[in-house]
């Protein structure tokens, strides 16, 4: 029999406390009964919802008002008198957003809803530090995102031309200003309200209104509703059942081992004293990980919940599987065994990842994208110095773990066991690294942390800056002869001068595949999406509440790149055309391989053009002879011989015509329309003199512009790479 921990009663909680009875029976604290309740009762409802309110059988205003009454019901029996953030929050946000130019109402939403977070966190630390009761600021970060979200989504829509968007910025673009009723339906809707997970206004929107259905979203109104194609809807019901039964593993799990492995204890001058360093590592990754099965338990019960409503459907995969992964929050299994830091923390809190990527790192200098990010995100949790000293150890420790898998992976891939090895050892070290850069996220404590920081010698710290600073140098020769590179500048994985890299086509691709992780990074690439409803966008996934800094875009032929605004003058050349990202990991524009891959494909760009020279003159001298030939050929059709009577299909066995009465066969008036500008129309059935001059001049302009589309049309297919 389970014995479930007995947490501490938290005098400070103003929900409802009707159900205090049924929390000293199972031995949990009101909050946690309380926001149980609700989810169970939502999922119920979702069911209802999907059912009995389908967009098909309601009006959307039906669905928008039980949606948000719902929420708002939740929201005051979970948090009491603390609602009146819920509605305060939200409210103001929505003057700004309706009195504000679209060019600043961004930056407006975003100044008014951090201030309004940030004052409730420090509420909340002054009159209850460090308590892991359930407050209102759960759901205030949550309202923050939607509302920002949309303010960026309004001014992508109203201000900024498609050419300045990246693919998932045209897909979330709103033009179209939200009435009050859709508004708060989205900030208060029932399904995400405690819990999240964040859901697009656009998303939700379609949702609603059934646009979700159609195979082409309707993109506010602009396509034709009646052109696109209705998909078939399927049934939730299995993809319900796996994440509830997961939530409910995730909660047995939790809570049979966080008695056993109490975070506070960490903080105890027992702890510190008289334990091994092995041990206190050994407790900071269990502990760290018994408090991430609660995010477990709370993130795939509100996936359900969701799901269970028709929320999150995004098609149907190649095997005719449903698909609902539109907003999920959390990659379970792909989480506890990545085998690196990058895969792990794009498989955590996806929806905050899409978030801070959409606001801040497509949208700000590449060279502070990660700082920014970063300071967003530690700032969006509250003021705990716990945050800042995880965001910070997990900068150091994820760029140490980009350049070390660059340094040492491409050895263990020789054969079958040591690849094999070198994933389990990967994971091993993953899960330590985790635990040591997390434990102060759940501790909260300067002081705590940085005691316990000495303790463990700030080993990986060090392990780290040696890795990044002195590492590479001792096995720069090695790198130069794996990839042929001449200056072994890790941070650009190997990527040096060009002229010592390859001598020969064949040279530069085994050196390019041999030498770094490109292709690997390719696979983390595929690995690490978080799916959209739309074909060409796929959410990106970030860090830890923050987002991956440094992602390789290497794409395959068909995937086309948009720079940043501030760099397209030195990454696109003059003559080639500026086209816009397929998805919304193509924001990131500057790769540490791009730089390579343009050096390592120098040489076969100049064979390219031999060849590309080669074949123009090719084209050139057969399209000359072959129109030559047609030339000769027209002028003797025009020639001005005598044509018998012609007899044209008819029901009475045609009609006869004679050219000499000027109903016969007509001969084109070729110099009528090219050389004098006049209509054909008004051309007579006489000669023109002369036939063959008029005919050659016609003919002539036809071959230049065959000629000017050969040459223009031929190099931009080899450069695609569809000829030899």
């Amino acid at each position: 029999m389970l014995e479930p921990p007995k947490f501490i009663e938290n005098d400070c909680y103003n929900g409802s406390r009707t159900f205090t009875w049924l929390a000293d029976m199972v031995g949990l604290s009101v909050d946690l009964v309380n926001f149980l309740i609700c989810q169970i009762s939502a999922l119920f409802l979702a069911s209802l919802f999907r059912s009995m309110l389908h967009p098909s059988k309601v009006s959307s205003k039906l669905r928008h008002t039980f949606a948000l009454s719902i929420g708002l019901a939740f929201g005051y029996f979970c948090f009491g008198q603390q609602a009146i953030h819920i509605a305060g929050l939200p409210a103001i946000c929505y003057i700004v957003i309706r009195t504000q130019d679209p060019r600043i109402v961004q930056r407006a939403v975003l100044l008014v809803a951090m201030t309004y977070l940030l004052c409730v966190h420090l509420m909340r630390q002054l009159y209850d530090y460090g308590s892991y009761a359930l407050d209102i600021t759960g759901p205030l970060m949550i309202i923050t995102q939607k509302v920002t979200s949309l303010a960026f989504s309004i001014h992508d829509g109203f201000v900024r031309g498609d050419e300045e968007l990246t693919k998932a910025q045209q897909y979330h673009a709103i033009r179209k200003m939200p009435s009050a009723l859709e508004y708060f339906s989205y900030v208060w809707h029932f399904q995400s309200i405690l819990a999240g997970p964040l859901v697009f206004y656009k998303d939700y929107i379609e949702f609603v209104e059934g646009y979700n259905l159609l195979s082409t979203p309707p993109g506010n109104g602009n396509l034709d509703i009646s052109k696109r194609e209705v998909v078939l809807e399927p049934s939730p019901t299995k993809a319900v059942i796996r994440k509830v039964i997961g939530s409910l593993v995730c909660a047995f799990i939790f809570m049979k081992f966080v008695k056993i492995y109490p975070v506070k204890a960490m903080k105890e001058d027992d702890f510190m004293d008289n334990t091994s360093m092995v041990y206190k590592y050994w407790y900071a990754m269990m502990a760290t990980t018994c408090i991430r099965f609660k995010y477990y338990h709370a993130w795939l019960l509100a996936d359900a919940i969701c799901n269970n409503s028709g929320l999150g459907f995004t098609g149907y995969d190649k095997d005719g599987n449903s698909k609902w992964d539109l907003i999920s929050n959390i990659n379970v299994l792909s989480f506890e065994f990545s085998t690196n830091m990058r895969d792990a923390i794009n498989n955590w809190n996806c929806g905050t990842n899409r978030w801070l990527r959409t606001l801040v790192y497509e949208r700000v200098p590449k060279q502070y994208g990660t700082l920014l990010t970063f300071a967003l995100s530690a700032v969006w949790h509250g003021f705990y110095p716990g945050y800042y000293l995880t965001f910070a150890t997990g900068a150091v420790v994820v760029t140490a773990a980009r350049i070390g898998r660059r340094l040492f992976r491409h050895r263990f891939q020789s054969t079958q066991v040591t690849r094999m090895f070198y994933d389990i050892l990967t994971c091993l070290i993953t899960r330590v690294v985790l635990g040591y850069a997390t434990f102060p996220f759940v501790l909260l404590e300067f002081m705590g942390s940085i005691k316990l920081y000495l303790r463990f010698y700030l080993c990986l710290h060090i392990i780290s800056l040696v890795t990044i600073f002195i590492l590479p140098k001792f096995i720069r020769g090695e790198r130069r002869l794996r990839t042929s590179n001449g200056n072994g500048n890790v941070r650009l994985s190997g990527s040096g001068n060009a002229k010592d890299a390859v001598t020969t086509s064949v040279e530069s691709t085994a050196a390019l595949t041999a030498g770094n992780d490109l292709n690997e990074d390719r696979e983390e690439e595929k690995h690490a999406q978080c799916k959209v409803n739309t074909p060409t966008h796929q959410q990106p996934a970030a860090g830890l509440h923050k987002t991956t800094v440094e992602q390789p875009t290497e794409q395959p032929n068909n995937v086309n790149l948009r720079p940043r605004p501030q760099q397209q003058q030195q990454q696109q050349p003059h003559h080639e055309k500026k086209v816009l990202p397929t998805c919304a990991r193509d924001a990131v524009s500057v790769p540490h391989d791009q730089c390579e891959m343009d050096q390592l494909s120098s040489k076969l760009k100049e064979k390219i053009e031999a060849e590309t020279k080669n074949i123009e003159e090719f084209i050139d001298k057969t399209v000359t002879e072959t129109v030559s030939g047609i030339v000769e050929f027209k002028n003797d059709l025009m020639r001005d011989i005598e044509f018998p009577k012609l007899k044209l299909p008819g029901s009475n066995g045609g009609i006869s015509l004679d050219v000499s009465n000027g109903g016969g066969l007509r001969k084109r008036n070729i110099s009528s329309v090219h050389d004098n500008g006049k209509d054909p129309g008004h051309a007579t059935a006489d000669l023109q003199p002369p036939l063959e001059e008029n005919g050659a001049a016609f003919l002539k302009k036809e071959i230049e512009v065959i000629n000017a589309v050969v040459q223009q049309a031929v190099p931009a297919v080899l450069s695609n790479g569809h000829a030899k």
